[in-house]
Order: C-alpha cells, then sequence, then structure tokens
C-alpha cells in the first residue's frame, strides 16, 4: 500500500501543479483584476453562502460511499441506480433551502441570479465527486487524478479565450466566470457517468424508499461531519459581509479572498493527500492491516511540505501579494501570513481527520468539529467589528489549530500508537532550522542579476527553499533510499 500510495501521489501531484497553478494565478486572479475587488467580493460572499448548504446536496453520501465501495467493490451494481435518484433529490432541496434562506437575508435580483448559477455549479461538484468516490473507491488512482484536474483544463480553456482572445468587445463580467465554470462541471461529470456507468452496468433509475432510508441513516454521521466543517471554514467571508455595511463588507471580503487565494492553493495539494488515504486506510483497516507506516510516511511528506510553505509564505508575504495584486497590499498582505499558517494545521487534519473517518469514528468527529464552528462563530463576531477582514483570518487560525490539536489527540487515544519522541525533536528541530534560513535569507545582501530589481527577493526565497529541502534529507525526514525501496517492493 505504500507503493501504491506514493506512485498514486505522484501522478496527482504532478497534474495538480501542471493545471491548477495556470488556473488559480493565470485565470482566477486575472479575473479578480479585471472585475475589481468589489465585484469579486461580491461573488465570494456569494459562493461561500452556497456552500453552506452544501451539505444538502450529499448529506455525506460521498464519504460514506469512498469507504464503503473501497471495503466492499460489489456494492456498486446494487447502490448506484438508487443513490443517482437520492442526489437528483437532494439537488431539489438544496435548492429550495439555499433561495428560501437568501430570500429571508433580502438578496437583491443580481445576487438571486448568481446564486441560482452557482447553486447549479455545486449540484455539479457534487455530481462529479460522488461519481469520483466510486472510482477510487475501485482504487483506480490514476482515472481519478484525470478527472480531478479534467475541469480546472476546461475552465482554463473557456475563461482564457473570454479573457485573452478578443472573442468580444465587452469588459469581462464575474458572470462570464461563473458560466465557463457551469461548462467545464457539466462535461466533467458527463465523463465520470459514462465511466461509472460501465462499472455499475447501470441500466435505468431505481426509486426505493426503504434503501433511501438506509442511505441516509449511514450517511448522516458523514453528513454532519461535512456539514459542520464546511461552516467554519466558510463561514468567515459570509460573516464579514454580514457584520458590516453592505459596502464595506464586500471590500473586506474581497481582500479576505485576496489573501485566502494562496491558502487555497496549498490546500488543494494538501487534499490529494486525503483522496488517496480514505479508500487505503478503509481497505486496510477492514483486512487488520497496521497503519502506523503508512500514517507516519504520508505525515511526514504533508507536515515538512506544509512548514516550509507556511513559514516561507509568512516571511515572504508581502512580496507574494505585491507580485499578485496592485491594490490593498498590506490588508491583504496581514490576512495571507496569518492564514498561511494555519496551513501547517489543516495539513495535519487531512491526515489524523481522513484516518478517524477511514475508521468510522464520526461520533468524535462530530463533536471536534462542533467545537471548531462554535469557536470560530464567536471569534468572528468578537474580531470582525474591530479588526474587518484581519479579525476573521485570526479567527481561522486559531481554529484550525485547535481541530487539529483535538483530531491528533483523539487519533492517539483510539490507536494507541507508540510515541516517537525523537521523531518530535527532528520535527521541531526541522521547524527551527526552516526559520532560521529564512531569517537568514531574509537578511541576505545578493545582487541576483538574472533577476530584475523588484523580483530580487526570489533568488532569497530560492536559497531558503534549497537549504529547506536538504535540512529535511539530511534529518532524514527525507529519505530518497527509503522512497525508492518502497517503490521498488514487490506490487501487492
Amino acid at each position: 500500500m505504500q507503493r501504491k500510495f506514493l506512485t498514486n501521489l505522484g501522478l496527482l501531484l504532478f497534474l495538480n501543479l501542471l493545471i491548477k497553478p495556470v488556473w488559480i494565478f493565470g485565470i482566477d486572479l486575472t479575473v479578480q483584476r479585471t472585475v475589481g475587488v468589489a465585484d469579486y467580493g461580491f461573488y465570494f460572499v456569494i459562493l461561500n453562502f452556497s456552500f453552506l448548504f452544501n451539505i444538502l446536496l450529499d448529506l455525506g453520501i460521498t464519504n460514506f460511499n469512498n469507504r464503503n465501495i473501497a471495503q466492499n467493490n460489489h456494492l456498486l451494481n446494487k447502490h448506484f441506480s438508487g443513490i443517482l435518484v437520492v442526489k437528483l433529490l437532494l439537488g431539489l432541496f438544496y435548492l429550495l433551502v439555499a433561495f428560501s434562506i437568501a430570500l429571508i437575508l433580502r438578496y437583491n435580483p443580481a445576487q438571486f441570479r448568481l446564486l441560482g448559477w452557482l447553486a447549479l455549479n455545486q449540484f455539479l461538484l457534487s455530481f462529479i465527486l460522488y461519481l469520483r468516490s466510486n472510482i477510487s473507491g475501485f482504487l483506480m488512482f490514476k482515472t481519478d487524478s484525470m478527472l480531478s484536474v479534467l475541469d480546472r483544463f476546461l475552465m482554463i480553456l473557456f475563461c482564457g479565450t473570454l479573457l485573452f482572445g478578443h472573442v468580444t468587445e465587452t469588459r469581462f463580467k464575474i458572470e462570464w466566470f461563473v458560466y465557463s465554470q457551469t461548462a467545464a462541471y457539466s462535461i466533467t461529470a458527463l465523463i465520470a457517468f459514462i465511466i461509472v456507468v460501465k462499472k455499475a452496468h447501470f441500466r435505468k433509475l431505481n426509486w426505493n424508499l426503504p434503501f433511501f432510508m438506509m442511505i441516509m441513516k449511514q450517511s448522516f454521521p458523514f453528513a454532519l461531519l461535512v456539514l459542520l466543517m464546511t461552516f467554519y471554514n466558510r463561514l468567515d467571508p459570509v460573516m464579514l459581509e454580514s457584520l458590516l455595511s453592505e459596502k464595506v463588507g464586500n471590500e473586506q471580503a474581497g481582500i479576505y479572498a485576496s489573501g485566502f487565494r494562496l491558502l487555497d492553493a496549498a490546500n488543494m495539494i494538501a487534499y490529494l493527500f486525503s483522496v488517496l488515504l480514505v479508500p487505503i486506510f478503509s481497505k486496510m483497516i477492514k483486512n487488520k492491516q497496521p497503519v502506523e507506516k503508512i500514517l507516519k510516511l504520508s505525515f511526514t511528506l504533508i507536515i515538512t511540505l506544509a512548514i516550509i510553505v507556511a513559514v516561507g509564505s509568512f516571511f515572504y508575504g508581502h512580496e507574494m501579494i505585491a507580485l499578485l495584486y496592485d491594490a490593498h497590499i498590506e490588508a491583504s498582505t496581514q490576512v495571507f501570513k496569518l492564514l498561511i499558517l494555519g496551513f501547517i494545521a489543516v495539513s495535519c487534519t487531512y491526515i489524523f481527520g481522513t484516518l478517524l473517518t477511514a475508521n468510522g469514528n464520526l461520533k468524535q468527529l462530530n463533536y471536534i468539529a462542533l467545537a471548531g464552528l462554535l469557536i470560530n462563530f464567536i471569534l468572528n463576531y468578537i474580531l470582525i467589528p474591530k479588526y474587518l477582514a484581519a479579525g476573521s483570518a485570526i479567527s481561522s487560525l486559531i481554529t484550525q489549530a485547535t481541530m487539529a490539536i483535538a483530531q491528533i489527540i483523539m487519533t492517539q487515544r483510539i490507536f494507541k500508537f507508540h510515541i516517537n519522541y525523537r521523531y518530535l525533536a527532528t520535527l521541531l528541530l526541522f521547524v527551527v532550522g526552516v526559520i532560521s534560513f529564512n531569517l537568514i535569507s531574509r537578511n541576505l545582501v545578493i545582487h541576483w542579476s538574472f533577476l530584475s530589481p523588484g523580483l530580487s527577493w526570489l533568488g532569497d526565497f530560492g536559497l531558503m527553499l534549497a537549504g529547506s529541502v536538504v535540512l529535511a534529507v539530511v534529518l532524514r525526514l527525507w529519505s530518497f533510499g527509503a522512497f525508492v525501496k518502497i517503490l521498488t517492493e514487490d506490487r501487492r
């Protein structure tokens, strides 16, 4: 399983690093610059509002299905038709709830129009994730890897044509951005559907009330967990818009989005670990195989990357934001520096939370997530009026750190792993080393002749990265010999 994890993680990382940076920095960033902070903030608030009710589209079915199909492949033929009907009904229920709440909040016609398209996109995305859960449940990781970037690849084509193709004389509108997403999600959903239909030998839709009740009962703990996590992860911009005046709220939401973009890019990479680990952990636990080795391998890989990225981005945050934006630089930098430190905590939850999910410890995870939601809401309510977007970033950092610590403690209590104090000391030494490399590189006086004056910091940043990677190898956190041994072991 370690070999399967490493090889498929390599493919996933390659495809995502090839496609998603182009999407984030070439398309999404250009869209924000083109339409302006206020218009993008308007979109960002409605987007996060649509996310708040996303669980109603799925009710935990995707997470339940991923674990269930990985442990019982034969159930795909039995469950697929019934779950399709359930997903369609949940889509209608989601629309009803989202528009009802928007009506209560007195959304204006422009907000309703945008919400309608974003709600459709949420349905398509949820449908894609369900279809992919079947594919990854069969451990078809290469196919799943291609599907994981297909929607973004198509969005790059569609938005790139509208932004740079001179196909229209009208200035790019935020609505076009949303329409492009709809088209990309639709095509990806169709391709994924065809792949799963062939595996499931699907013939026709089949409504079965007892089956519906069984699925709802078994997936409810997953649904509650996703709901709570969605709220404490997506509540920040919504509360910014709610607690501040409309003009200030949209502007601050736009600033928060500017600081959040790089964290979101990093999270996309960390999320790939959980995509692979849910079915792998689930299968290993069912077969009563020890998970400690693959847990340590995956955690070591992600935590070293997270430390380098988070600490480096904190020290060079101003330069990074100034490279991407030309307005609200200081405010966006402050938000970004706070948010990016939370990436270390988020990376931990992608490993330990995934293991607890695969082991079926949903009750404990739900208690932890509920605590996170309460912490996030209270801190936002206190900090936003005084510190605006930065207050929301502080809230997010504290919440994420609390969630990571709680999940690590819970994992230790349930699995009773041997605590390797030498390993923990090595990690602490690595953190100190990375901080030191950043401090040293920030104070270097080196003339990088091949870089323009405004980009000279990239040379210093590169030195810091090189030193951090060498340190990881010296401390044997990254052992290329061990990686080669795993990759060349007998395929089982």
